[in-house]
């Protein structure tokens, strides 16, 4: 940077504009440093002469620190250079920029009374300038009395005020100021749609939004990401379908949700459906779109296509290599996720974080990698200044308890010095069911304060497995005394560009018939395979004959010979349930996959099971 410092004794008018547009420029510019400003700043103290032009510069390098990292520095800028200056309403906006960076009430506070001191107050930009600094300094009733008080008020205003009622989940005021506007305008609506969709209120989020009369592209990213952060993602891409029926152009956060949604359904078609439409729309692949792709595939399962997308973006970072180290481990392509972190390490310009040592820990965990898992949790994190977290704990348990080490794993939640969450016990309670370690299994349950129904089917069903039938009725007694009701499976399955979901015992789909004959068929040929029926993972005590029939009618059965009697010989089936994956569905599925040369991908609640030729990745293991 070229600094003007030198004001020789006969410089031209036009040489004085000339400096002043070049420092102007700087002070705008998004990439002036720190560094710079203070240069600058020492540069108008050798110009104070040229009053004529001091209050441009001033405010603009008031802007400047304004929008940088150390707001606050504004504040000191104004206080020592600025003092004899006759200060605007730009300097007040400037000042209440830097207030809103900063969420300092002491100073949001003190230039409100510089605003009123001086009259400005009817300046409705600058007053709802204020309005909003109150609200984000978490000062709902001194914006409420600003609001009140203000002699004009627009639609800034009263969206001002309604946005802060919806972040603090007072909807009803929020909803009462809303029936109050004049004219409410697009932005009006779409706050009141995040307000009741932030709070959980899914339903009235989309009544808000069905009455608009007139919809952005932020209203309806707005109404997409309300049903996938609430888990709806069927719904999110019905209504993308619908905003691309409408002629209503996405933008990147639309398709970032609507590939969040397919993730979450496992909908890769679809997934590669919005991969060609990013394309073809010329969408600019930036880390935050590429990191939904990788996201997306790594949640369908398909790994390579992750990895195709992470090599094509020019730009790689945290957030990018984050998503690929965990969409790796988590389909359990442990050494392919360990070998990215190792390279990526290995470049000075990345730094790993806590969500990074969550894949590489989860990596050693799927592919049984002890000593690696310890040598990271131990010790390359405490390298990189990294403490554990609740998610970096399940791991480590999750892998130890894998190797049979159970009680390594439960001295390791011992000395937790942050209190475990369900998350870690049932990593340990895994472990008990690999290895049937009763006990153990009866304490963890009992800690953990276990509230899922999954954590008690699962100490049934170990209870079962040694044939302890009085232990799993006593399991029960106490889900019923408790109101714990065993959540259903339920699987789905993309075909066609469509979901199709299945719940266990259900038998409304309309091909049922043909699935269960297709299902009979592949059972007489396991049994010629020397496949038994692995009847101790069901809940009750009752006939075998009726226990495999419960067996067969599991969700993920369903969805699998659906699969095998809907698509092409030799396609890959993919599989979302919702719950864990039972010892005979595991069994079953592995022999599917040699029987019917498929290769099929089954993502449960814990983990991705690929399944080819008779073996899974999870190594029986899950």
């Amino acid at each position: 940077m070229h600094l003007l410092l030198v004001r020789p004794k006969n410089i031209s008018p036009t040489s004085i504009r000339n400096q002043r547009h070049s420092l102007i420029n700087l002070l705008q510019s998004s990439t002036t440093t720190n560094k710079q400003l203070k240069q600058i700043h020492a540069h108008l103290l050798l110009r104070n002469s040229l009053s004529h032009s001091l209050l441009y510069l001033h405010n603009s390098m008031l802007l400047a620190y304004a929008n940088s990292p150390t707001p606050n520095d504004a504040f000191s800028f104004f206080a020592t250079q600025m003092g004899h200056l006759p200060w605007d309403k730009y300097t007040l906006q400037f000042l209440l920029k830097a207030s809103s960076k900063s969420k300092s009430l002491f100073h949001t506070t003190h230039v409100h009374l510089m605003i009123l001191k001086r009259g400005f107050s009817s300046y409705t930009t600058l007053m709802n300038a204020i309005l909003s600094c109150y609200a984000l300094c978490d000062r709902l009733q001194d914006a409420r009395n600003l609001f009140d008080g203000m002699p004009q008020r627009d639609i800034v205003s009263f969206n001002s005020m309604i946005h802060k009622y919806a972040e603090s989940g007072n909807m009803d005021d929020a909803f009462r100021l809303f029936q109050q506007v004049p004219s409410p305008n697009v932005i009006t609506w779409t706050t009141l749609v995040f307000g009741f969709s932030s709070n959980g209120d899914i339903s009235a989020a989309r009544e808000v939004f069905e009455r608009m009369p007139e919809r952005d592209v932020v209203s309806w990213n707005a109404m997409i990401s309300s049903y996938v952060q609430n888990h709806d993602p069927f719904e999110a891409l019905q209504l993308f379908r619908r905003m691309l029926a409408e002629n209503v152009k996405p933008n990147s956060t639309t398709v970032c949700g609507a590939l969040s949604a397919c993730g979450s359904l496992g909908a890769l078609e679809t997934g590669k459906w919005i991969h060609v439409y990013i394309n073809k729309s010329r969408f600019q692949l930036d880390p935050f779109l590429g990191s939904a792709l990788i996201d997306m595939y790594s949640k369908c399962g398909i790994t390579e296509l992750a990895v195709e997308v992470f090599g094509c973006l020019k730009e790689k970072t945290l957030c990018t290599g984050n998503a690929l180290i965990n969409g790796l481990a988590m389909n359990g392509n442990a050494e392919q996720a360990l070998d990215l972190f190792n390279k990526m390490v290995n470049d000075k310009g990345f730094r790993p974080d806590e969500v990074t040592f969550v894949g590489v820990l989860l990596a050693c965990s799927h592919g049984g990698f002890l000593d690696e898992g310890r040598r990271h949790f131990y010790g390359t994190m405490k390298e990189y200044g990294i403490t554990p977290v609740l998610e970096h704990y399940a791991c480590m348990v999750d892998l130890l308890s894998r190797s049979g080490l159970l009680m390594e794993a439960e001295e390791v939640i011992r000395n937790m010095p942050i209190t475990p969450d369900v998350v870690v016990w049932r990593a340990l309670l895994g472990g008990c069911r690999l290895h049937k370690n009763v006990e153990l299994a009866d304490k963890i349950v009992l800690e953990m304060e276990a509230q899922g129904s999954g954590d008690y089917v699962l100490l049934s069903n170990l209870y079962a497995s040694v044939g302890r039938w009085e232990d799993v009725e006593k399991v029960r007694k106490f889900m019923r005394h408790r109101g714990i009701k065993k959540i259903p499976g339920c699987s789905s399955i993309e075909v066609d560009n469509t979901i199709h979901e299945f719940i266990s015992g259900e038998k409304s789909h309309p091909r049922y018939a043909m699935i269960c004959k297709k299902l009979e068929e592949l059972g007489m040929k396991m049994s010629e395979d020397g496949y038994s029926v692995e009847t101790s993972v069901v809940l009750y005590d009752i006939e075998e004959e009726e226990k495999e029939q419960a067996l067969g009618h599991h969700s993920e059965k369903l969805a699998i010979g659906f699969g095998l009697i809907s698509t092409a010989p030799g396609s890959t089936l993919r599989i979302v349930k919702n719950l864990r994956f039972c010892t005979d569905c595991h069994n079953v599925t592995k022999l599917i996959s040699k029987i019917c040369n498929r290769e099929i991908v089954v993502r449960d609640r814990t983990r991705f099971h690929h399944f080819k030729d008779g073996i899974c990745t999870c190594k029986d293991y899950w």
